[in-house]
């Protein structure tokens, strides 16, 4: 890994030391349809006290076996996830698929077998370029909780946009702009839609491998495609479309506040600082996460609208 690579994936996380022992995790499956639950995650950043378990995650009961989608922050998480997935089906696990590459999502793969984890060549080429970079941040801000916690890459990729497993269908939907690669699953039976981090509710999106831009369109298709439910990547699910719309509105607003500060020759700390609309009073982090994502954005609209010292174009 480049030491920008490892740079750009500990940006993401908080360091925080971290020495206390931790309780284990206490998983409270939300039952959404026949069959659907949805593990919710803290509406927070990723703390010691939280042991990082901060995204949703999915289970489905087919008659192929459970069905996964994402594996949680630890190696203790995905073990704990196993474990109520059989409990919840009474069968093993079939499948697992990983939205894409975050490490609130994805570590808890070293509790599956390779053979079951699905994914886009995008996401699994992202967790191998930044995988080791996460999980030293991980280690540095929840401690003990990442005990034995190593990356373990999907063992399958995405090779069919729809996989049957009995009385079950569920279609495979690659889209991107939260990062290269998003994976959104659609479960025909329920009609609920799983959209990993493309959809944050009354929580501030993450943008630090986001291309806003096809952020937005993955947004409208989303918002074109009839479902029952939304379950997404942090936030309650909904039966409507507002986290969607939610999203959308955000990227929207921190990106003309953060263009215009930019373009006024505001610095760094000045765009900092700058107010919020008032709606985003009732959004999680939103003061958090605009913050980081003054910190993504500058540096990408400096080398898109400065000119070149050496006169290159």
């Amino acid at each position: 890994m480049t030491a920008f690579s490892a740079t750009l994936a500990s940006c993401w996380l908080p360091a925080f030391n971290a020495s206390a022992a931790p309780p284990a995790y206490t998983l409270k499956p939300e039952k959404l349809a026949d069959g659907v639950w949805m593990i919710p995650g803290a509406q927070e950043a990723i703390t010691q006290s939280n042991g990082g378990a901060i995204a949703n995650i999915s289970i489905l009961d087919t008659k192929a076996g459970a069905v996964i989608v994402d594996t949680g922050p630890s190696l203790r998480f995905g073990t704990a996830l196993s474990e109520l997935a059989t409990e919840l089906t009474g069968k093993p696990v079939a499948r697992v698929y990983v939205t894409h590459f975050h490490p609130d999502h994805v570590f808890g793969n070293q509790a599956f077998d390779a053979g079951v984890i699905v994914t886009t060549p995008a996401v699994r080429k992202g967790l191998e370029a930044l995988g080791e970079a996460f999980s030293d941040s991980m280690y540095r801000s929840v401690g003990d909780w990442m005990r034995g916690t190593e990356v373990k890459l999907p063992g399958k990729l995405v090779e069919s946009d729809v996989e049957d497993f009995g009385d079950r269908r569920i279609r495979c939907l690659p889209m991107r702009g939260h990062t290269e690669s998003d994976l959104v699953l659609f479960d025909e039976l329920s009609g609920v839609m799983i959209t990993g981090d493309l959809v944050f509710v009354d929580r501030a999106p993450t943008t630090p491998h986001a291309d806003l831009e096809r952020w937005r369109i993955s947004l409208a298709n989303l918002g074109g495609i009839p479902c029952s439910r939304v379950i997404p990547g942090h936030g309650p699910s909904e039966t409507t479309d507002r986290g969607i719309r939610q999203t959308r509105d955000w990227l929207e607003a921190v990106y003309a506040i953060i263009s215009g500060a930019f373009e006024r020759g505001l610095d760094i700390s000045e765009a900092v600082a700058l107010d919020l609309p008032a709606w985003t009073k009732s959004i999680a982090l939103a003061r958090y996460e605009y913050e980081r994502t003054v910190m993504h954005l500058y540096p990408k609209l400096e080398a898109a609208r400065l000119p070149r010292v050496d006169g290159k174009t």
